[in-house]
């Protein structure tokens, strides 16, 4: 399938998971509480692996994207345009979440320190961001990988989403995914855009290790 597609593919997906995980939160956050808020999230995925998974791959996500080029299952030269329609797609959802909020003030940003949910500090919510997206890169490419039961892999990814956001939201509001904490953070500014940095550096970080990690393993298969 051609790159434009695939862009599209990219685009609406990570559109999606923003809208559904980040506008539950900003929209429903009160009533349904952190547990709504994690399976909302781990549902935009596993809806989306179903419905573009075999268009795109289903990244949603830069770090995902880098992971996986990094472990030899993408292409890099794809990285770049997936990533730009990531952000696009995060940046799409995060003014409409503010549009129907009638407020771009909270739009579920990711914080450590003083924007911690749970006023963890900034070290603290540095190595909850790498070792969660560390996991969630292992479980991508355990559930994707050839040997494993087909049909199973959009299940095991959006609940393995679901409980790194049951883990983490207190910490960091849970990223893993620059795009998701671009989005939000490119319309609140302020601590949200000073601190976007971090939640680009250490998912990628994450991302690679593990895709180094995983290439490690198989090797000895």
């Amino acid at each position: 399938m051609g790159l434009s597609k695939r862009f599209a593919a990219e685009l609406i997906g990570t559109f999606w998971l923003v809208l559904g995980g980040c506008g539950a939160a900003v929209l429903a956050g009160s009533g349904i509480g952190t547990l709504g808020i994690a399976f909302a999230f781990g549902l935009t995925v596993l809806t989306m692996a179903f419905a573009i998974g075999h268009l795109s791959g289903c990244h949603l996500n830069p770090a995902v994207t880098v992971g996986l080029s990094v472990a030899g299952r993408a292409k890099w030269g794809d990285a770049p345009a997936y990533i730009v329609a990531q952000v696009l797609g995060a940046c799409l959802a995060a003014w409409l979440i503010g549009f129907i909020a009638g407020s771009y003030d909270n739009l579920a940003s990711n914080g450590m320190g003083a924007h911690s949910p749970g006023g963890f500090g900034m070290a603290q919510g540095m190595v909850t961001e790498l070792v969660m997206t560390f996991m969630f890169l292992l479980i991508i490419l355990g559930a994707t990988d050839k040997r494993a039961p087909a049909g199973f892999a959009p299940l095991a990814i959006g609940l393995g989403l679901t409980l790194i956001h049951l883990i983490s939201i207190p910490v960091t509001n849970t990223s893993v995914n620059p795009a998701r904490s671009a989005g939000p953070a490119l319309f609140e500014g302020g601590i949200a855009l000073q601190q976007l940095w971090l939640f680009w550096l250490f998912p990628i970080l994450g991302a690679v290790v593990a895709g180094f990690v995983y290439r490690f393993v198989e090797a000895d298969e």
